[in-house]
């Protein structure tokens, strides 16, 4: 070889190997310079780009296994402005089918393609399967036709596109609809159980790189799905209480109610009902059904209100747990008593004259209660009724539950009076579920077990079963045995309608008048029961509510009957025999196996 063709090849190979060097030298500097991010980023764009994958929500399903929330596939619409042939028929088409505005799909469908600026516009979103196959029949029949040469056989709908995804759906409407809540379409939970437990129901989104070019594309990663519930809701309580409910507030003329069935050993709310409720698949309505804001969603938890003399359970039962008196103890009702600087009378204004603390209950005496709480005095009485949760939340596993308010001694706004006027439930404000807990400390032999709404929580890898909370033991056991006899005593003698034939109940009417700026007036009144049964074995607790009823004020005349047609309900629906019948199982000798001869 010539020397001068060694001089070239040399000059080639330095000059590829500089181009090397500079080629490298570049990669560098691109990953290292401050706008090296924007660069790769931009590259990016063009290689593919990331999607959120969103798991399927999980489904909620009563104690039984019936749906009450699940999933259903509809489809977002959309038009490839690449491909629209005729914008008018597609505007026409499906202005009619899906009752939309014809111009604004018109201006949909007829904008100019641009690429990568103008190429897809939404024209509708959750529409239903069957109006997506009536769309796909049409094209198909005029695609089959045009195969066979026959021009103008149909609307021209080219370009549309169908993308299917699920949506929330509520098999059962407004059934439980206070309990369960609703998901919106953005797939956002919203009051009960669909915002209390969304993070759990809606599961873990994942972020996934979709290339642009579909030679590299893999398929999508399976994403677990969100986690179901089972509920501790009994379908068919819930469905008989919401009828009785339903009857009773329409018959007395009130405002509304609600009504709560639990079982007092477990705290498993077996149904709670209220007489504002929402169609779950319709809850864009919500600003009609519930057009005040103030408006509970959830009267069971949300709504505060003064209990009356229910919440002279409580305080019988701090005085009895004290020390103080015993179930005859005797007391002389003079018919008023003055605390803090201001007389406290019974609900009609009476002197009884000589009782027991039987009687007191029997009777609903305020005077008597006053007087147990200036037996016991602030201190101890505001201790006990702290013990008791009263003035914070329970911690029942649905959302929006407010806490009431309870004013001890030392608060700024309480008064010497209120030691008074507690005792009776007037001055201080619960909710449903708080009372219900309290009483359940009767049940329990003084322990107080924690409402709730789930009984289990279900995903692919396991079950997880919601165990018995107990809240707190604010009594001695003999105490709580004692009351629950007093208050059964108490509505046999006045033979009150709260009791059911054939079965043992407890209980305690409440007639709370209603705070205005006025004062407090017997026109204006919440009557309301909570009793259990049956006595020696209780499988459930009933709290009757019914707001401003206007055919008589009184618990004892709206909300015991209500108690007792519930009850009789129960006791079929749950299985529960008679008194008798139990106790004759109870008592039938157990026969042994005849010996072989």
């Amino acid at each position: 070889m010539r020397p001068e063709s060694n001089w070239r090849y040399m000059i080639v190979g330095i000059a590829f190997a500089i181009g090397g060097l500079f080629i490298i030298g570049q990669t560098v500097r691109v990953q290292v310079i401050p706008s090296s991010g924007d660069i790769i980023e931009g590259a990016n764009v063009f290689a593919g780009h990331e999607q959120i994958i969103y798991p399927v929500r999980g489904q909620i399903y009563d104690r039984w296994g019936n749906v009450l929330a699940a999933n259903k596939t509809v489809y977002e619409i959309g038009v490839d402005l690449r491909s629209v042939q005729s914008p008018e028929d597609i505007a026409l088409v499906l202005s009619g089918l899906l009752e939309d505005d014809y111009d604004r799909l018109l201006a949909l469908t007829s904008q100019e393609y641009i690429e990568r600026i103008a190429v897809y516009n939404l024209l509708a979103n959750f529409v239903s399967v069957e109006d997506v196959n009536k769309l796909r029949d049409m094209i198909s029949t005029r695609n089959q036709a045009e195969a066979q040469g026959i021009l103008d056989s149909g609307p021209n709908l080219t370009g549309l596109l169908f993308y299917p995804h699920l949506q929330r759906t509520y098999p059962e409407d407004d059934l439980a609809s206070n309990v369960l809540g609703f998901v919106s379409q953005e797939g956002q939970g919203y009051f009960g159980v669909e915002e209390y437990y969304d993070d759990l129901l809606a599961g873990t989104p994942q972020k996934v790189w979709i290339p642009n070019d579909p030679n590299l594309v893999e398929e999508l990663p399976e994403i677990p799905p969100g986690t179901d519930l089972v509920l501790t809701i009994d379908r068919n309580i819930q469905a008989t209480v919401e009828d009785i409910l339903d009857a009773s507030v329409e018959e007395v003329g009130a405002v509304g109610g609600t009504i709560v069935v639990m079982h007092p050993q477990t705290g498993e709310i077996l149904a709670m009902a209220s007489t504002r409720r929402l169609d779950l698949n319709q809850y864009w309505n919500y600003a009609e059904v519930f057009p005040d804001p103030q408006l509970p969603f959830n009267t069971a938890v949300s709504k505060t209100f003064e209990p009356g003399s229910t919440f002279k359970i409580l305080t019988m039962a701090a005085a009895l747990d004290n020390g103080d008196v015993k179930p005859g103890t005797p007391f002389v009702d003079t018919g008023v008593i003055e605390i803090g600087g201001i007389n406290i009378r019974n609900w009609n204004n009476a002197a009884w004259g000589p009782q027991t603390m039987t009687g007191c209950m029997q009777h609903s005496l305020n005077v008597c209660m006053a007087w147990l709480g200036q037996e016991m005095g602030a201190d101890r009485y505001y201790e006990y009724l702290q013990n008791f949760g009263i003035g914070r939340n329970t911690g029942v596993d649905l959302a929006g539950e407010s806490p009431g308010r309870l004013k001890i001694p030392g608060d700024g706004d309480w008064f010497p009076s209120e030691l008074g006027t507690n005792t009776f439930g007037q001055g201080v404000s619960i909710n449903m579920t708080q009372l219900m807990m309290a009483t359940s400390s009767i049940i329990n032999d003084g322990k107080m077990v924690t409402p709730h709404v789930v009984q289990s929580i279900v995903n692919p890898d396991n079950q997880y079963n919601i165990t018995i909370q107990v809240a707190g033991e604010p009594l001695y056991k003999k105490t709580a045995r004692q009351l629950n006899q007093m208050l059964t005593d108490s509505l046999v003698e006045e033979a009150s309608d709260a009791l059911v034939t054939g079965y043992s109940v407890a209980g305690k009417t409440g007639t709370s008048e209603i705070p205005t700026e006025f004062g407090y007036s017997l026109e204006q009144t919440h009557a309301s029961f909570l009793g259990w049964g049956p006595v020696d074995d209780p499988q459930f607790m009933v709290y009757v509510w019914i707001e401003e009823p206007q055919t008589s004020p009184w618990g004892s005349v709206i909300a015991a009957p209500i108690f007792s047609e519930v009850v009789e309900r129960l006791v079929v629906l749950m299985d529960i025999p008679p008194d008798a019948l139990r106790a004759s199982l109870k008592e039938a000798p157990v026969e042994e196996d005849a010996p072989e001869n």
